[in-house]
């Protein structure tokens, strides 16, 4: 249930019609609430204040008549401002990131503004009636009129607001932004906990593990589950952690997940094993199903990979021969080197999940720190080479994540890819150029063979700097 409305929320948070269609509804129900205001309050007390006060209903009827034309007729305009700009949006940084825009508040607020105010405007505009045409009473809701205008200049107001957010909103550092603060937020929220807790005995919990999910196991042991079986394709959005240790504990099972968010799955295939097979019946099976949320697209929900991949992708097109822009780039790999020093001083939760008693319950895929700079630097390792402004920066990053490790595998994966960066860079560059990336090589795999390596990089200008 959780999973489902998770995907709910994600799927209206970035509609342009939730927000809009909200903000319409809100301007029907004042418009009903302030002509009723009007016909039972009465706005006798209005009349010492003369500019707020119209008696006459043709005065009122062209106000609101000027109010309602604009307002619908702005509203298209700005429809039609925000369409130009996901276009191109799409077409410089990739049609992944239409979903940054199209979820962008400050977007759909302003469209929202001028329907409501129109809507608004024509509800009320149809109750002023004149003594001639409602035999001798007249009715001016001079009360509804007055909050007629203020919207009016609230639309003002936000019109103002949306010529200034639109091109901001689509400069690149701010693109670069939203998606690198995002990664950031994600990570904190992900590491160290995602779908129960790591046992506080792994090497136990790992010897305890079901003969029928261990690699050794032969054909007759590795048949002992009960297959939870995929019935939508596409996308993995969402995983309700809670619910599936929940089943998990109810049914006293242990559950393997086949995929994680991010991944794409086939109809029919394994999505969860649970064991033993005897406890797992068809109402259990539905259970784990509606834990886990398949959608077409990949989300950001729980996939700190697709914003990686955002990320890379941008700098990718930056470092293309027809944008050739490595200053993008530089930008890309500075988020990316923050995100991955966040993530190099968090202990990275274990595949083995465990209840509050425990027992181990879930066994999801292994999340390293490896594999995240595979995703990351390694993708942009070729796209990095052929230009000596973005293979320097990309040795930057490189130094700045090292900086946050006290592993020494991690060191080493590190200094491994600036081994591969200058390996690319030795096809990729020539003259001066090569030299100085060879150069920041040899300077930053000198400074990680070292067991001070922190204070050598924090002593070099060039990494405190962040100078290229």
């Amino acid at each position: 249930m959780k999973a489902g409305l998770m995907r709910l929320a994600d799927y209206l948070g970035s509609s342009y019609w939730f927000v809009p269609t909200i903000m319409a509804i809100g301007a029907v129900l004042l418009a009903g609430g302030m002509v009723t205001l009007d016909a039972t309050v009465g706005s006798a007390w209005m009349g010492d204040a003369g500019w707020i006060y119209a008696s006459h209903p043709d005065g009122a009827r062209q106000v609101l008549s000027s109010v309602g034309g604009s307002m619908i007729t702005v509203a298209g305009t700005v429809f039609s401002v925000t369409i130009a700009a996901v276009v191109y949006a799409s077409g410089q940084y990739g049609p992944r990131l239409l979903t940054n825009f199209m979820r962008d508040r400050g977007n759909q607020v302003t469209l929202g503004t001028f329907i409501a105010t129109f809507l608004y405007c024509l509800l009320v505009l149809r109750t002023i009636r004149s003594a001639e045409e409602s035999g001798g009473y007249g009715f001016v809701p001079n009360l509804a009129l007055l909050v007629g205008v203020v919207l009016a200049l609230c639309s003002i107001a936000v019109l103002i607001y949306f010529i200034h957010h639109v091109p901001s909103k689509i400069h690149i550092n701010s693109v670069i932004e939203d998606v690198g603060d995002r990664l950031l937020r994600g990570i904190e929220n992900r590491f160290p906990r995602f779908v129960g807790r790591a046992p506080d005995d792994h090497a136990a919990t790992a010897a305890n593990l079901p003969a029928t999910f261990r690699n050794d196991a032969d054909a007759a042991t590795g048949a002992d589950r009960f297959v939870v079986e995929a019935e939508n394709t596409g996308y993995i959005q969402f995983l309700d952690d809670e619910a599936l240790l929940r089943v998990a504990r109810t049914h006293d099972l242990v559950l393997r997940l086949q995929y994680q968010p991010g991944d794409f799955v086939h109809v029919g295939r394994a999505l969860v094993e649970a064991w033993p097979p005897a406890r797992c019946d068809e109402a259990c099976a539905d259970a784990l199903r509606n834990a886990v949320s398949i959608g077409s697209r990949r989300t950001a929900l729980q996939d700190l990979r697709f914003l990686i991949d955002e990320l890379v992708e941008i700098a990718a097109r930056a470092l293309s021969p027809g944008v050739n822009d490595p200053f993008t780039a530089v930008t890309c790999l500075d988020w990316l080197g923050a995100a991955l020093s966040n993530l190099a001083g968090r202990a990275l939760p274990s595949h083995l999940r465990v209840d509050d008693e425990g027992a181990l319950r879930v066994i999801t895929h292994p999340v390293t720190f490896a594999s995240l700079m595979d995703r990351s630097f390694g993708a942009l390792a070729h796209y990095c080479s052929t230009d000596m402004v973005a293979a320097l920066r990309y040795l930057n990053a490189l130094g700045e994540v090292s900086l946050d490790c006290d592993e020494a595998d991690r060191v080493a994966t590190i200094r491994s890819y600036a081994d591969k960066l200058e390996e690319l860079a030795n096809e990729g560059l020539k003259g001066f150029n090569l030299t100085r990336v060879q150069r920041r090589a040899d300077e930053v795999r000198t400074a990680l063979a070292q067991p001070d390596y922190k204070r050598r990089l924090r002593d070099g200008t060039a990494w405190l700097a962040g100078t290229a």
